[in-house]
């Protein structure tokens, strides 16, 4: 068999197949289309609850049960996308208007998460039956195969209101996301209707409708003048606050009472912002806490926050609006598919897209029930015609061989092979011209529609069937008719399914709060060797001293109003507020140094704290491991940003100590192969942080600076190195720059 090698390029290989998998995850994952707004695997779950029959009056079943059938059926991805798209359908918290009926564990709004699907239950809510699934059977959507093509799946559901302003969505594909808020069922209808009724309507004008989003969580949009832009571009940014109310408490306490939360705090946000709370109390941001408790329950959001006599409580608010989730921005990009690619619409867009599924999907909903209504009234004149001339048509059935030759008789008028009781009967019977289907149902008519009381209902019900013509042929040929009977349906969903707005809409003020001063006083800030650091008061340092610098590698007196700077072995100098570092007991743990930094544990190494108040009186001494050391005048360090280069490192250097120059006298280098340099502090050079300096010792190849040691003018007079002592005599004092002394140790 011969080998046909095809030669192309690897980019463009790539590139297709990057963007074959972008538009797989785009078109049929992440997004949801404008027409339903669900996702696949939302349509999918939906339509399986269909087929299995677990409508709204039928008992519930297992979750286990719908998943398991949807993924053998529809949806291969796995069990979990589909479980959690379940969850979240059922979860009134999360959506506008729940889709389905979830009994059992579904999750709760502070964050906990549902049960497995083996113990929870589930059924179709009646909204999503009447609005999305019933017409079905009367083929106004496409059906497309499924994965493995032995299964049909709708395209898209017939849903007959816009499913995707009411629901929102949430999405994450490759290059793009969606952010579609939730809205009010009742405001929604109102602008479909408005819509349709006038195709030119602005959204200026939607707007007298669509007040803005309508959160199940409830909360207050305070960017009204925004929402325009918003709903005209479908990009935009709303800022929501929690609602808060004030209450008395006990002992004269003031209680704030959070009862609304914003839609973006749903779930771990709650707990987070419990938490913000608690740091602002031990930070000492603020004093005015007593005490802090979540009394949320299955009736609603309760998080009460206890305060002093006394407190500024509008003040204390926005507080709580600066700095905690309790005001957040909802980003909306009203992304969705829309003919089979992803477009962002404004809500213009959205409503037109929805008018056009909704007379596509009516038109072939009624052009169906036209054709049926034609075929009874076809059948039914041939049953009235038939029982005009009933003795006939028994004599045929009686003179026939078999049904062929009575069929062919009805409809043909064949009488050959018939056996009539008079030629004249022969003569009637070959003037019968029944069609296919009325022989059919001639044939297949009881002896007891002939009694009068059917005959005349069968009249009745001809008349029935005339009437439907009429009518299904005025709304297919008018479009005012049409129009009407999407309205009435809007009208009916609307009457049956709306309620009234949760989230308040206004033009709120900006949250504007002064932060108290904290009285500056004097505080230790200690440091263990894992990096967790406190800060304590100078009594509590003062009774524990001995514990204090036995358990800690660095203790820095300083200010509570200032700032600590913490140097390490890549050359970065990070600053930290006092204010920030918690204050603690002796037995507190801290906090570590990488949740209030910019520091990493994990790729440098702390070498040096000290206080930034101090750093214009001292001078610092900077040795590298390639025994490059100069000498820098703190100022250069006294600056607020967070992160600075405090010194020039060339490739693969890596500082080894950093000193404060206060009455260091002589400097001692050892490098790792066990050489010894003693010398002046003087001869090292003052430079500018951003210099490299000069070489303090003459190394052997492959050789680093080890260890360095300090020789104050008042200090002891020995250092330890590998668990001995050495006296600083024993080593030679010489100039800088030599190559230094083994010791016999």
């Amino acid at each position: 068999m011969s080998e046909n090698i095809i030669k192309t390029e690897y980019s463009e290989v790539m590139q297709k197949s990057y963007i074959d998998y972008a538009m797989s995850v785009i078109i049929a994952r992440a997004l949801p289309d404008v027409r339903d707004g669900l996702k696949p695997v939302q349509r999918r779950t939906l339509y399986d609850m269909h087929e299995l029959g677990i409508y709204y009056n039928h008992p519930y079943r297992k979750s286990a049960r719908i998943v398991g059938d949807t993924m053998g059926k529809y949806h291969p991805h796995g069990d979990s996308s589909i479980y959690d798209s379940l969850v979240v359908m059922a979860q009134d918290f999360k959506k506008g208007m729940a889709l389905v009926d979830g009994h059992g564990n579904f999750g709760n709004i502070e964050g906990d998460t549902a049960a497995a699907m083996r113990y929870t239950e589930a059924r179709l809510q009646k909204c999503t039956q009447d609005a999305m699934l019933s017409d079905l059977d009367k083929d106004v959507i496409d059906f497309i195969p499924n994965f493995d093509e032995t299964e049909k799946e709708p395209e898209v559901l017939p849903c007959r209101i816009p499913n995707i302003l009411i629901n929102g969505s949430e999405g994450i594909a490759v290059g793009m996301t969606t952010s579609i808020p939730p809205h009010n069922i009742g405001e929604v209808i109102d602008a479909m209707k408005a819509y349709i009724e006038n195709p030119e309507i602005s959204t200026k004008q939607l707007m007298r409708y669509i007040k803005g989003p309508d959160f199940p969580t409830g909360g207050i949009v305070i960017n009204k003048d925004d929402l325009l832009d918003i709903y005209e571009t479908g990009e935009g940014k709303i800022r929501i606050r929690g609602k808060v109310d004030i209450e008395k408490g006990k002992n004269g306490h003031i209680n704030v009472v959070i009862s609304e939360i914003p839609y973006t705090m749903i779930g771990s946000g709650i707990s987070k912002f419990l938490s913000d709370v608690a740091d602002l109390y031990e930070s000492k941001k603020c004093t005015d806490i007593v005490d802090i408790s979540n009394q949320s329950s299955k009736e609603g959001i309760r998080i009460v926050i206890e305060l002093k006599k006394d407190t500024d409580t509008n003040n204390f608010i926005n507080m709580l609006y600066k700095k905690t989730k309790l005001e957040d921005t909802f980003g909306v990009y009203m992304l969705a598919i829309s003919d089979k690619r992803p477009e962002t619409m404004g809500l213009r867009d959205i409503l037109s897209k929805c008018s056009a599924f909704y007379y596509e999907i009516n038109r072939r909903k009624y052009t169906n029930l036209l054709q049926k209504e034609n075929e009874r009234k076809e059948i039914q004149e041939g049953l009235i015609r038939a029982c005009n001339v009933i003795d006939l048509i028994i004599e045929i059935l009686r003179g026939s061989k078999d049904r062929p030759m009575a069929k062919r008789c009805l409809v043909e008028g064949d009488t050959t092979g018939i056996r009539f009781k008079s030629k004249e009967s022969e003569i009637m019977a070959a003037m019968l011209r029944f069609t296919e289907r009325q022989a059919n149902a001639i044939l297949e008519m009881r002896l007891y529609k002939l009694i009068g009381l059917e005959l005349d209902a069968l009249i009745k019900e001809h008349d029935e069937t005339m009437a439907n013509i009429f009518r299904y042929e005025d709304i297919l040929e008018r479009h005012d008719s049409m129009t009407q009977v999407i309205l009435s349906d809007l009208e009916q969903f609307k009457k049956e399914f709306s309620r009234k707005r949760r989230t308040v809409i206004e033009n709120g003020e900006e949250a504007v709060y002064e932060e108290k001063k904290i009285e500056e006083a004097d505080v230790y800030v200690l440091m263990d060797r894992f990096g967790y650091v406190k800060c304590v008061d100078e009594n509590t340092y003062t009774r524990n001293k001995e514990t204090v610098e036995e358990e800690n590698k660095f203790i820095v007196l300083c200010k509570n109003t200032g700032r600590i700077c913490i140097f390490t072995d890549m050359g970065q100098m990070h600053t930290v507020k006092v204010s920030d570092i918690p204050m603690g007991k002796m037995k507190d743990k801290g906090i570590a140094i990488d949740n209030i930094s910019t520091y990493s544990s994990k790729n440098e190494q702390i070498l040096n704290v000290s206080s930034q108040s101090e750093l214009n009186l001292y001078r610092f001494v900077f040795v590298t491991a390639k025994s490059l050391c100069k000498i820098v005048s703190g100022g250069e360090f006294d600056v607020t940003r967070r992160q600075i280069l405090a010194t020039k490192l060339n490739d693969g250097d890596r500082v080894v100590s950093i000193e404060v120059m206060k009455d260091t006298k002589n400097v001692v280098m050892v490098s790792n192969d066990g050489y010894f340099i003693r010398f002046p502090v003087e001869e090292i050079s003052e430079m500018k942080k951003n210099s490299s300096g000069v070489r303090g010792m003459k190394l052997s190849a492959n050789a680093e600076v080890d260890m360095v040691f300090y020789e104050n003018t008042d200090g002891g007079n020995v250092f330890s190195y590998r668990d001995k002592l050495i006296e600083f005599s024993k080593i030679k004092l010489t100039g800088r720059d030599g190559k230094g002394t083994k010791l016999r140790l």
